[in-house]
């Protein structure tokens, strides 16, 4: 098995914490990873959100493995989050897995352009907020014989598909990124995709991308769900 030095025992922590969240929502979650150089991309897709998630995480020395110089595989997140040693700052590449439909339909690595209208870290935080209260409120006023499955999901899907601002941006994407630990105020932590700073909105053709100093979020607009546009690799 490869191993991976991580930059330091923050680095490690942050990579333990994120993949800790994605099995939260997948006990069986896989995860792809893409390393070349000191950069390795941590992709995973927790299913309540319909989104991917990006961790973006720093080695202290560039992959190598015999004359393999790049890593592309899909694992199992839970066994990759069991070879995480924070205080060595190491990780262990586990056997590659069958990856799920997603794991071969990534965004674009390039052609990002910046979107404009997304509010700061603070509203976006407070719009997730407002959100979650909406939903408590609305549920629980459910008389017993309505608190059915299809009308939760129903009022799930009204709330969370609203966009943000003026941008295309649904509101799930901004939940995704709270729940699952990138939408930190910057002191939070130093981060590593990008360093620390506000939220921006990028956009490549078809897909969106929420990216935050601590990770991010990438999903498909509105009406463009097919296969069309998806890179493969």
């Amino acid at each position: 098995m490869t191993a991976l030095h991580l930059v330091d025992e923050r680095e490690a922590a942050d990579l333990a914490a994120f993949l800790s969240r994605l099995l939260h929502y997948d006990r069986g979650a896989a995860v792809r990873l893409q390393a070349s150089g000191t950069a390795l991309a941590v992709f995973g897709r927790p299913p309540s959100f319909e989104v991917l998630a990006v961790r973006a995480v720093r080695l202290a020395k560039p992959y190598e493995d015999g004359l393999d110089v790049t890593l592309d595989v899909t694992v199992s997140a839970g066994e990759l989050l069991e070879s995480v040693d924070e205080t060595a700052a190491t990780a262990t590449v586990p056997g590659a897995v069958t990856g799920p439909p997603w794991a071969g339909m990534l965004p674009p690595r390039r052609g990002w352009q910046a979107e404009p209208g997304l509010p700061a870290s603070d509203s976006l935080r407070a719009l997730v907020a407002a959100a979650v209260a909406e939903f408590k409120a609305r549920t629980g006023e459910l008389a017993p014989e309505a608190r059915t499955r299809a009308e939760l999901d129903r009022i799930g899907r009204e709330i969370w598909s609203r966009t943000v601002a003026r941008t295309d941006l649904p509101v799930r994407a901004v939940h995704a990124a709270q729940s699952l630990g990138f939408l930190r105020p910057a002191a939070a932590s130093d981060g590593a995709d990008g360093g620390p700073g506000e939220p921006v909105l990028l956009a490549s053709g078809p897909w969106l991308r929420l990216r935050t100093p601590y990770g991010s979020i990438a999903l498909r607009r509105a009406g463009t769900a097919g296969a069309l546009g998806l890179s493969v690799r």
